[in-house]
């Protein structure tokens, strides 16, 4: 079964949706749900995360997120994706295992015996304030940032 793929916004990767504009470079330094509302921000905040080789929290994130706003109904397509979603990024066995704390893996483990599309709830929200307590600040204060905010204010 093929895993999910370093592909965002699920595969359609638009020049002109990732190059951001200047209200939103800055917006970002106001928050961390600022970077993650559009698919510029995902898009370069994922670039830093790769340069900290934390890459791995925003894939997840992002197939979560793409899971549960799918439209698809059909139950066994569903537990597919759920089961690829654990095993590229929940097994221990991932070589793209997120960082989750016991009571949360022991949560999303049991939830497995009937997968659907709340499965990684706690696991995503996890990821979520994970991300947004340790990257954001190291992402605001990185040099990929300030140069969009050089450019940006240029």
């Amino acid at each position: 079964m093929a895993g999910y793929d370093d592909n965002e916004e699920g595969g359609q990767r638009q020049a002109d949706t990732l190059t951001p504009t200047t209200g939103e470079v800055l917006s970002w330094s106001n928050g961390f749900d600022k970077v993650m509302s559009t698919p510029a921000g995902r898009h370069i905040f994922r670039e830093f995360l790769k340069a900290e080789f934390s890459e791995e929290n925003i894939l997840f994130w992002n197939a979560v997120e793409e899971l549960r706003t799918s439209k698809e109904s059909d139950p066994q397509i569903i537990e597919d994706r759920v089961r690829m979603i654990y095993e590229d990024f929940i097994s221990i066995l991932s070589p793209r295992e997120v960082s989750l704390d016991s009571r949360v893996r022991e949560l999303v483990n049991r939830k497995m015996v009937q997968p659907n599309i709340m499965t990684f709830d706690e696991a995503q929200e996890q990821i979520w304030m994970l991300m947004k307590r340790d990257s954001y600040p190291r992402f605001i204060m990185s040099s990929i940032y300030k140069r969009l905010l050089e450019s940006a204010m240029a």
